[in-house]
């Protein structure tokens, strides 16, 4: 049996505690190539004009699996946190997917709500292996080590290195080099984890500050304590769990950690992203002294160039500002 997980969207939240319970199971796990132009332009074909572009990539993730699998795994995911929902396309997901992309096979679309109590995750795990195997020791053996992959996955996020450097660690058991940052510059990258983290659709901005001798902190790398503590500052948080991470993130940096200059990266027509931008802003003005911001917009129509000289001409000024050059 083939399971086909697409490389985008909850991939880079859940993949690390999905791949060791399928492995658990005597499951072989298929995943997507890692995203170009040519998924892109396949996903763009099939779904609805108004997606925004991480949606539009996840279809053509669909569409260069279809014909390789037994079984797509698309979970319906209403809540990760138990408290706050995902964005509304997450949770109509399997339906976009199965009235736009034609010849799938089955799909598993088995629901994650977290607000039925911290439990939930055992149980989603259960029914999704219930699909496998009647063997309930196999099954419950599978989650046990999935739940050790994932709770590991989260302390590499926490030393700074990418998901794809903690999925390589964690595929070869070995633990990670001493990574430390060097650079005089120190810049908060924030937005969505499958914004932030695909390389095709965020134009490699990390590496790209990293070679303008740049410390890149993002979201992943905050504390869950700190996280609960900075959600306590706002006289109201957002509706939807990413964005409030991002939130929570900025004022972690900008309040704690005395970081240089903001990047918000988000995607083109995202509803919830208007809202968690203006507030980013807000949060890196309002703070004394001021901190420098700067948006990069994303869509399919995004270039490398474009970018490169925006977030050039960023660090530019705060290495001005700081005296460095």
């Amino acid at each position: 049996m083939r399971v086909g997980i697409p490389r985008t969207l909850s991939f880079f939240t859940l993949y690390p505690l999905l791949k060791p319970f399928f492995d658990g199971l005597g499951v072989e796990v298929v995943v997507s190539p890692a995203s170009n132009k040519a998924l892109l332009d396949e996903g763009v074909k099939d779904t609805v004009n108004d997606a925004c572009v991480p949606i539009k990539l996840f279809h053509g993730h669909v569409v260069a699996l279809k014909d390789k699998v037994d079984v797509l795994f698309m979970p319906r995911i209403i809540s990760l946190d138990g408290k706050n929902t995902l964005c509304p396309k997450f949770l109509g997901l399997p339906d976009m997917v199965k009235y736009s992309v034609s010849n799938l096979p089955e799909i598993i679309e088995t629901r994650l709500d977290m607000k039925k109590g911290k439990m939930e995750i055992y149980r989603f795990l259960y029914r999704v292996g219930k699909r496998f195997t009647d063997n309930k020791v196999k099954i419950l053996r599978a989650i046990w080590h999935a739940r050790y992959k994932f709770s590991r996955y989260r302390k590499l996020l926490l030393k700074g290195l990418t998901p794809e450097e903690a999925f390589t660690c964690l595929h070869t058991g070995q633990e990670p080099p001493h990574k430390e940052q060097s650079g005089q510059i120190k810049l908060a990258v924030l937005g969505y984890p499958y914004t932030i983290y695909d390389d095709y659709i965020s134009v490699g901005l990390l590496d790209m500050l990293r070679e303008q001798g740049v410390r890149v902190y993002t979201a992943e790398m905050v504390p869950e304590e700190a996280m609960k503590r900075m959600s306590k500052k706002l006289p109201k948080n957002l509706f939807w769990y990413y964005s409030n991470r991002v939130v929570w993130g900025s004022q972690y940096y900008i309040n704690e950690q005395n970081i240089d200059g903001i990047i918000h990266v988000t995607a083109f027509s995202c509803g919830p992203d208007s809202m968690t931008n203006k507030l980013v802003e807000l949060e890196a003005k309002q703070h004394q002294p001021k901190i420098p911001f700067l948006t990069i917009t994303v869509d399919e129509h995004t270039g490398e160039a474009g970018v490169a000289t925006r977030v050039e001409a960023f660090v530019d000024l705060i290495k001005r500002k700081k005296g460095i050059i």
